[in-house]
């Protein structure tokens, strides 16, 4: 021991545990509350990229500095019309808006949902898009999108006049098309309510990952 220096009594100790214990804790919740989030998957709407009960993380400052990108898998609120929490309008019932059928629904209700819902970005601001059987028209061009499940017929897989997405919207689509609930029905999503870019999977182990 070196000269001048005492042991630390046990209750120096202690306390000593106790702030250590406190502040490794607040850094871990200011990390999720700021900058990482975990997420489950709660339904089938993502199969086959995300199953129900796999695990994500997610980004939770990436769209304060960027725009969100077609292909990314967000977590966002969606409307309260398109989960149900109040009535809505359109063919539907879930849009905004009234408008004709044959095409999706093309602004959402302006009442933001706490719920949290995962899709994938597949049109943003100033895209025309359309649905032929599951697959996206954007802008004139049918896109490849080799990750989707089938839609089969009664699915509501078929939007066949296209919109355009306003501006500060993005359009979010399920990848398992015929069992998800999504901008279709209940129109693009602005971009204060989207939390943040999901951009890797850690549980169960053998999925995990980085997602593209």
């Amino acid at each position: 021991m070196s000269p001048g220096k005492k042991d630390k009594t046990p209750g120096a100790q202690l306390l000593e545990l106790v702030v250590i214990v406190a502040v490794a804790l607040g850094l871990a919740l200011g990390i999720q509350a700021f900058l990482v989030k975990p997420y489950r998957i709660p339904s089938e709407s993502m199969v086959p990229t995300l199953k129900i009960g796999q695990r994500v993380l997610v980004n939770r400052i990436g769209n304060d500095f960027n725009d969100p990108r077609v292909g990314q898998i967000v977590v966002f609120h969606p409307p309260k019309a398109g989960n149900g929490e109040v009535p809505g309008r359109g063919p539907s019932g879930q849009c905004g808006v009234d408008y004709g059928g044959g095409r999706p629904c093309p602004h959402e209700d302006s009442q933001e949902s706490t719920q949290n819902f995962i899709k994938r970005v597949v049109a943003g601001p100033g895209d025309t898009i359309a649905i032929r059987n599951g697959h996206v028209i954007r802008n004139g061009v049918l896109q490849k999108e080799s990750f989707i499940a089938p839609c089969h017929p009664g699915d509501e897989c078929n939007f066949p006049t296209p919109i355009t997405v306003p501006p500060d919207h993005w359009f979010m689509m399920g990848d398992n098309r015929g069992k998800s609930d999504d901008s279709r029905f209940w129109g693009p999503i602005p971009k204060k309510w989207i939390i943040g870019e999901a951009f890797a999977t850690y549980w169960p182990p053998s999925r995990i990952g980085l997602l593209g």
